[in-house]
């Protein structure tokens, strides 16, 4: 079995103990490498060349945006390139925007769930983007406010396509962004607010007095009805379409 090699470039021990911990669960998955800072840990990805670098963005010498940065400009056009995923805090807008600017493939919150972060590293690992619902939601937002600024437009597109939003970035619009509200049903829309913003199913089930095995059931006719792989592309493509604001 191959193996996804994994390198953790965090400064919080403990932060970076657990997630290693977390990791190290899983057979699929081998850290190869560890470092506390930018300096270290770009040297530490050159020499080992991972598949994915877990990066803090808040680094003591360097911020993790400009680390990805120089990781990508290291890496350019290589076809095992190290893919970066994104651990913060922070979920504002800027730091979001200037973090796939950067290249960052991936992008998560650092109180993410263990097993969303093994699901992410694959992810991740297999080209793909793992992003936050809510995180998508800015992204799409800033590249519907400023479609003629040819960075975010190029945002926009690496994300469609990471995500398999779009089938082919060079249509301008694609058949799921224009998809019909009557396709779902009412609770399946309340569902799909709910997954946008980013709640679990015990969450969703809580806010809407069902069970969640009920819940499950609406995600499960919500992927179909959207033709999504998965809750994260759902969302997005919900957010493109005016389905959920």
């Amino acid at each position: 079995m191959t193996k996804i090699r994994v390198a953790l470039i965090e400064d919080h021990d403990l932060t970076r103990v657990g997630i290693r911990t977390a990791l190290q669960q899983k057979e699929e998955i081998e850290i190869v490498g560890e470092a506390t800072n930018a300096v270290e840990g770009l040297k530490m990805l050159n020499t080992l060349q991972p598949d994915v670098a877990i990066v803090d963005i808040g680094l003591p010498d360097k911020d993790g945006i400009e680390l990805t940065r120089e990781i990508k400009s290291t890496t350019d056009g290589e076809e095992l390139a190290t893919r970066v995923l994104i651990l913060t805090l922070r979920d504002n807008k800027e730091a979001v925007l200037a973090a796939f600017a950067a290249g960052a493939d991936s992008y998560c919150m650092k109180d993410i769930k263990f097993d969303n972060l093994i699901e992410a590293v694959r992810v991740t690992y297999n080209g793909n983007a793992w992003i936050d619902p809510a995180i998508a939601r800015i992204v799409l937002q800033q590249a519907q406010q400023n479609p003629p600024q040819p960075e975010v437009t190029q945002l926009d597109n690496k994300i469609s396509l990471q995500i398999s939003v779009d089938s082919s970035p060079d249509k301008e619009s694609q058949p799921q962004d224009t998809i019909e509200p009557y396709t779902l049903t009412e609770r399946e829309l309340e569902v799909l607010q709910l997954i946008v913003e980013g709640c679990s199913n015990a969450v969703i089930a809580e806010r809407l007095y069902i069970t969640v095995g009920t819940v499950k059931t609406h995600v499960r006719n919500i992927l179909n009805k959207l033709c999504a792989d998965d809750r994260t592309q759902a969302a997005v493509r919900a957010l493109r379409s005016g389905l959920v604001g």
